[in-house]
């Protein structure tokens, strides 16, 4: 699919397939998308600062290197429970 407003071609970030489709905005305008394989429904961009890609990953960077909960909330613009899930949850991903 072809970006709407320029020459870009949108693909999954999951799978990397090009068969996406608009599926729908979000409630700031933003379009969404949906995945035609793996049916992951994702944004071009968001406002929503936890959403961006690699904020969970420097979060937890941030705790190993002696950073504070609050000072790595404020640092990247998240809440301070969002800080405190991505560090229980980071467990998980190892």
């Amino acid at each position: 699919m072809r970006f709407p407003h320029g020459q870009r071609k949108v693909h999954c970030p999951r799978c990397n397939s090009a068969q996406v489709y608009r599926h729908g905005q979000n409630p700031y305008g933003h379009d969404r998308f949906r995945c035609r394989d793996c049916h992951r429904v994702f944004q071009l961009t968001y406002s929503y600062e936890a959403r961006k890609p690699g904020v969970k990953e420097q979060i937890v960077e941030m705790s190993f290197n002696g950073a504070g909960v609050r000072d790595s909330a404020r640092t990247l613009k998240v809440g301070i429970n969002t800080v405190i899930r991505a560090l229980k949850n980071s467990h998980r991903n190892r």
